[in-house]
C-alpha cells in the first residue's frame, strides 16, 4: 500500500535556452530596438518568479532546474535552486526524466517554468493533494495542458506537450483540482500574461512588463 507522504518533495523545472523559449510572446517585444534582449529578460523573469515560489513552498526540499542557458543558471542558483545540464538534449520530456533522476527522495514533481503568479501555499496544497497518489497532475487553465506532474515512489513518465492533460490521464495519472489560480495559469501568449498579471504576478515579471510597456 502506498504510504501518504507530506514532505519533502523535490521539484524539477525545465528551462529552455532563453532565445528559443516562449516564441508566442515575441510579438510583445518585436518592435523594440532591443527585441532579443527584452524577450530573454521576460522569459527569465517568468522562470525566476516560478522558481522563487517553489523554493518558498513549505513542503519542497529541493528545486532542480534543467537548463543549458547560462543566464538562467545564474539566476536560479542565486535564488537557491540547483541546476543540471540538459544532457539528453532531446526535448522537454527527456529533460524532465533526466532531472527527476538527480533529485533526492521518493516524491518528485515536474513544474512548468512559466507560472509567474504561483503562490507557495498553492503549490503546497497541490502537492499535499498528490501525496497519497502514485502519479497525479494539475491541468492548466484551458484544461488541455499540464502545469504540475507528480510521482511518489514511481517513475515520473512526463508527457508534456499539446494535449498533455489527456496524455497524462490516459497514462494513469490522477487529475487534481483545487483553488490554485496561479498554479494553473501558465504563460504562453499575451492574453495569458495579462491574466497572470491580474492574479498578481511575481515581482520580476511585474517589473519587466512595466519597463517594456512604458
Amino acid at each position: 500500500m502506498l504510504t501518504w507522504v507530506r514532505a519533502p518533495w523535490s521539484v524539477v523545472v525545465p528551462a529552455k535556452r532563453l532565445d528559443v523559449a516562449k516564441t508566442r510572446l515575441r510579438p510583445l517585444t518585436a518592435e523594440r530596438h532591443d527585441a532579443g534582449a527584452a524577450h530573454r529578460e521576460l522569459v527569465l523573469a517568468l522562470l525566476a518568479d516560478t522558481v522563487d515560489a517553489a523554493i518558498a513552498c513549505s513542503v519542497v526540499e529541493a528545486v532542480v532546474v534543467v537548463t543549458d542557458d547560462p543566464d538562467a543558471t545564474d539566476v536560479v542558483r542565486a535564488l537557491g535552486a540547483t541546476t543540471v545540464a540538459d544532457e539528453p538534449d532531446r526535448g522537454l520530456n527527456p529533460a524532465l526524466e533526466h532531472g527527476a533522476r538527480t533529485v533526492p527522495g521518493p516524491a518528485v514533481a515536474a513544474l512548468s517554468s512559466d507560472l509567474p503568479a504561483l503562490r507557495p501555499d498553492e503549490l503546497a496544497a497541490a502537492l499535499d493533494a498528490a501525496a497519497g497518489t502514485a502519479r497525479a497532475f494539475v491541468a492548466d487553465a484551458q484544461g488541455t495542458g499540464t502545469t504540475l506532474l507528480t510521482a511518489v515512489g514511481t517513475d515520473l513518465r512526463p508527457r508534456f506537450g499539446p494535449g498533455s492533460a489527456e496524455a497524462h490521464r490516459t497514462g494513469g495519472a490522477v487529475a487534481l483540482a483545487g483553488s490554485w489560480p496561479g498554479l494553473v495559469r501558465d504563460v504562453d501568449t499575451e492574453a495569458d500574461l495579462r491574466a497572470a498579471l491580474g492574479l498578481g504576478a511575481g515581482p520580476r515579471t511585474t517589473a519587466v512588463v512595466q519597463r517594456l510597456t512604458r
